[in-house]
């Protein structure tokens, strides 16, 4: 696809050479090969497209003035500024994908630079950090992270030639054979899921399908969580059926080191838009940690799910769901579109059933009555006596979402 533009993101005052490579070997299969030098001190010959001064201009602060920054001020600096020329190509339909290479540094600003980018552009970075923790990195973006293996020192060699003409070819194979994010024929609904409320959310997807809608579903995880929210606002989902709303607890309570905290706030998106949501309150009954080993002094003794030798749930508290059901009311009340509250009153995850792990009705009940005190009326509570995995649950939360998206598309 030729005049199209495949932006290389890259510290060129220690990866000049790499530079130059990418930009010769992507320009000679005829795409446009803009480089933006996201570099921050070392004197240098190349001559980007977009200089280091205007991409440091563009994030706010004049490029004499840089150094005088903490560092980890002029890693954003530098990666806002490239941001805003990125952003600015794909508003014009120049940008068909974007590569960046890069140590600790320069992944940093190319992964700033990316998260700015919708959902669906083509995003690869090639990093000697890959190999680690990348999820500071990505946060809930789809930015493809390729290990270097070897450093990115002294130009091209035998084995970094091979990695970065292999991360080039994927970011041109992407943008020539991908599918560009679009909406659907169908109408969309989002869902979310995790494996504790796995049966409800395969039992209630499976009935809206059946009811012709397309049903996507987004692991509770923090990171889908915060993707879901982002596509409700970009217009590509119609209707919520938010089962499993781990996130807020992690949210609402981000010094408890949740693995699964958002890194955007969560049931807000769809309130904005005015579209359906039907809530429920899957994994609020528990925190998720990593090892056993690994949870907080602060919640040790607790009733504790050993989920799996990564992954360790520890119950919350009644005090704490007290407050989780206040913050729940409140995002629902601001919500312009209309809402249902669905209650499992057997319990919240297949753990909370009664006899399992995490049982605790008396928890449980505290949110509930925080939502009956403070919700709106116009924010319907439905509670069922049942578990959110019992099957009577995942038909009715279909139905009930069902009812409203004929109702508002119906309006629409």
């Amino acid at each position: 696809m030729p005049h199209k533009a495949i932006a290389i993101v890259a510290t060129v005052d220690t990866k000049e050479a790499e530079t130059r490579f990418l930009q010769e070997f992507i320009a000679s299969r005829g795409w446009e090969a803009p480089v933006l030098d996201v570099s921050t001190y070392l004197p240098h010959s190349f001559k980007a497209t977009y200089p280091r001064e205007e991409i440091c201009r563009l994030g706010g602060v004049e490029y004499k003035e840089l150094p005088s920054l903490r560092r980890d001020a002029m890693m954003q600096t530098m990666g806002m500024g490239a941001a805003r020329v990125l952003l600015d190509l794909y508003k014009q339909g120049e940008l068909a994908g974007v590569l960046g290479i890069g140590g600790n540094q320069g992944t940093a600003i190319a992964a700033i630079a990316m998260r700015a980018l919708p959902i669906g552009l083509p995003k690869v970075i090639v990093s000697t950090v890959a190999s680690g923790n990348i999820r500071p990195y990505i946060e809930y973006k789809d930015i493809i992270m390729m290990f270097s293996v070897a450093d990115l020192l002294g130009g091209p060699n035998t084995v970094s030639r091979t990695i970065l003409s292999n991360a080039a070819g994927a970011v041109m194979g992407m943008a020539s054979h991908g599918e560009p994010l679009r909406p659907g024929k169908q109408t969309v609904i989002a869902t979310t899921a995790f494996g504790n409320t796995n049966a409800a959310v395969v039992a209630a997807r499976e009935n809206l399908v059946d009811l012709g809608y397309e049903v996507i579903a987004f692991h509770a995880s923090g990171a889908c969580g915060s993707a879901m929210e982002e596509l409700i606002e970009a217009g590509l989902i119609q209707g919520v059926l938010d089962l499993t709303t781990h996130e807020l607890l992690a949210e609402v309570f981000p010094e408890a080191g949740d693995i699964y905290t958002p890194m955007r706030p969560r049931l807000k998106a769809a309130g904005e838009k005015g579209i359906p949501m039907v809530i429920s309150l899957g994994g609020l009954d528990y925190f998720c940690f990593g090892p056993a080993e690994s949870i907080p002094p602060a919640y040790r003794g607790r009733p504790t799910h050993y989920h799996n030798p990564y992954n360790t749930n520890v119950r919350a508290t009644k005090e704490e769901l007290t407050r989780v059901g206040e913050e729940l009311a409140a995002r629902l009340n601001a919500a312009r579109g209309p809402v249902a509250v669905m209650v499992p009153l057997k319990g919240w995850s297949e753990n909370g059933r009664a006899g399992g792990p995490l049982h605790d009705p008396a928890a449980d009940a505290a949110l509930v009555a925080a939502l009956e005190a403070n919700l709106e009326p116009r924010v319907k509570i439905m509670k069922l006596d049942a578990n959110i995995n019992d099957p009577v649950f995942s038909s009715s939360a279909a139905a009930v979402m069902h009812q409203l998206m004929e109702v508002w598309l119906a309006g629409a």
